[in-house]
């Protein structure tokens, strides 16, 4: 149990114990099926104190649960959400049921593919995701032209989408090409809603595969397309140590 005895609100305690999101917790919370020392209670901004407060959920109580770091490689297709009302596939039907819940650090859109960290700490996979943290995600590309000097160089100096948004990377670089096309390696160190893809179709060029390889020093290496490990403890002081260089 968590010694902690700062209030947070009833959502945001469930998942701080790795229960389950907070926008799960939040319906839970709202169908009455949430106790606080005995009590139903229906707003999940009720102030709860961890390590204190007796919580339950379906009349079990919830302790706080080992905190547990997965790297998965998503294939292209898949979905990073934790449902679909469509019944496409998403990242949770690679996860073993028997595991605790987890959640993606982040999001890969259905067409890309590579690392994905999953958690049960969400305060650890915010820090992941924080502009703050400008944790750099390294991403090889294939797109559809022959890459030049001056292509790599607008990516890094900015383009500005229709949306009026100025997107850039923090470096752009020649990986191989072809006849045709080419493969180049991005790194942004803050990333927006579909980042690459924007930056690309704004000058009219096409994205053949988007493949994230590296999140800070941790890299996909040989993990097999749709295949989940646990991180290393070595692997997770590494990323903290990135974070915190970061600041």
């Amino acid at each position: 149990m968590l010694a902690s005895a700062k209030r947070v609100g009833l959502a945001r305690a469930l998942s701080k114990l790795g229960y389950c999101s907070r926008a799960e917790a939040a319906g839970l919370i709202r169908r009455g099926k949430v106790h606080v020392n005995g009590a139903v209670r229906r707003d999940p901004e009720t102030p709860v104190r961890l390590g204190q407060d007796r919580i339950e959920v379906g009349g079990h109580r919830i302790a706080a649960r080992e905190k547990i770091y997965f790297a998965l490689n998503k294939p292209r297709g898949i979905l990073t959400t934790s449902s679909d009302e469509r019944g496409r596939s998403t990242v949770y039907s690679l996860v073993d049921g028997d595991l605790p819940w987890v959640a993606p650090v982040g999001r890969l859109d259905k067409a890309s593919e590579g690392l994905l960290l999953l958690t049960n700490d969400s305060e650890w996979g915010a820090r992941i995701t924080a502009p703050e943290t400008h944790l750099n995600k390294t991403y090889h590309v294939q797109i559809g032209k022959i890459a030049d000097a001056a292509l790599l160089e607008t990516l890094k100096n900015g383009v500005q989408t229709r949306e009026g948004d100025t997107l850039r990377v923090k470096a752009a670089s020649l990986l191989r090409q072809g006849e045709r096309h080419s493969w180049i390696a991005i790194v942004l160190d803050e990333g927006k809603n579909r980042h690459i893809r924007r930056m690309l179709e704004t000058l009219g060029i096409p994205v053949l595969r988007l493949i994230r390889v590296a999140i800070g020093p941790l890299a996909l290496g040989e993990l097999a397309k749709g295949a989940v490990r646990r991180l290393t403890a070595e692997e997770k002081l590494t990323l903290d140590r990135a974070m915190s260089e970061k600041r």
